[in-house]
């Protein structure tokens, strides 16, 4: 199994912290992450809300790579439809270069009417737009002559600057599972946030299986999947709903899907990692039975206090990881008996 962190930067400028603060927070969290082995660490992107903070992950996720080491770095996503695809090459190919190699690219349409309101683009248009930007993205990470002439009027031009990785790892980000399945059938890794998706904990692996199963039938290299689930470890269950309770659902408030759930509702329906290293290394050692290996994080959500969130963070890689690997161990060592 793989952890990554992932932080939606969900910021409140009525109450008391300031955004210089949340962004030295979140650096501090970056560090702790990389020190403790974490995969990658995640930011999202938006606009003009608090629903998140980091409108330029490129700009923040260079900022930390000169404080990390080892841990990977990246959008989770940048929203294509909203800049021009040759800027989107150059920034993320500047981040890898000074990363030293450690971008991963997540993508995606973007789904808040607000953000498209503002930008004075069309929610009709968005996915011809993606589309167009995704090809013309990849074509320029790879050093080649762009020309385009639908949304972009692009003659003869290529970047003069190339990432250090001979293949960036992309991933498209979709709720659907039927998205799920021309996205692996297409060639790319998958970004998933299930409780904006799914009903159930159990649903979560016909996304996994839709994925497999395109890119099978696309006769595609073995893809991978990541999936994001809202986290705080502590001791007991009690302790982690009373950590977690009320910043969760203050999360939630500023919420801008179709369907929310409270924390209530998520344990209910068990889209999220709450509780003790007990409860939550069982989850997601199911996780693993249903094919998933790769997890993205949400430790840091609703003003949680920072000591909270990196306590969770400690706890789960030095107590959580440790019960999951013996579990799956456990449970190949009985499946070969």
């Amino acid at each position: 199994m793989h952890y990554s962190i992932f932080s939606v930067q969900d910021h409140y400028p009525t109450l008391q912290r300031s955004l210089p603060e949340f962004y030295q927070q979140l650096m501090e969290q970056g560090v702790l992450a990389d020190q403790l082995g974490y995969d990658t660490f995640f930011v999202a992107e938006h606009h003009f809300h608090e629903y998140g903070v980091i409108p330029n992950p490129a700009v923040f996720l260079s900022a930390l790579s000169q404080r990390t080491e080892k841990i990977k770095l990246g959008p989770a996503i940048s929203i294509l439809p909203f800049h021009h695809p040759l800027d989107i090459a150059e920034n993320y190919a500047m981040l890898d270069i000074i990363s030293s190699g450690r971008l991963v690219l997540g993508v995606g349409s973007g789904y808040l009417k607000h953000e498209f309101e503002s930008y004075d683009i069309a929610l009709e248009e968005k996915r011809e737009r993606f589309d167009e930007s995704l090809a013309i993205l990849e074509r320029s990470l790879k050093g080649e002559t762009i020309n385009s002439q639908k949304f972009h009027s692009i003659r003869n031009v290529k970047i003069n600057i190339l990432p250090e990785q001979r293949e960036v790892p992309l991933y498209v980000a979709t709720l659907r599972k039927e998205a799920a399945y021309f996205v692996g059938k297409q060639g790319y890794h998958l970004i998933c946030i299930p409780y904006a998706s799914v009903e159930h904990f159990s649903e979560i692996q016909y996304i996994a299986k839709e994925h497999q199963q395109g890119a099978i039938d696309g006769n595609k290299k073995p893809l991978s999947a990541i999936f994001a689930f809202h986290t705080h470890i502590a001791d007991t269950d009690d302790q982690a709903e009373e950590n977690a309770k009320e910043a969760f659902n203050l999360y939630i408030e500023t919420r801008l899907y179709a369907k929310q759930q409270t924390y209530d509702d998520i344990i209910k329906s068990g889209l999220s990692l709450f509780g003790s290293p007990e409860t939550v290394s069982d989850k997601i050692v199911e996780l693993h039975q249903m094919g998933i290996n790769h997890l993205m994080l949400l430790h840091n959500f609703g003003m949680l206090c920072p000591k909270l969130v990196q306590s969770s963070m400690l706890k789960f890689m030095n107590e959580v990881k440790p019960l999951v690997d013996q579990k799956i161990a456990h449970s190949i060592t009985n499946s070969n008996q």
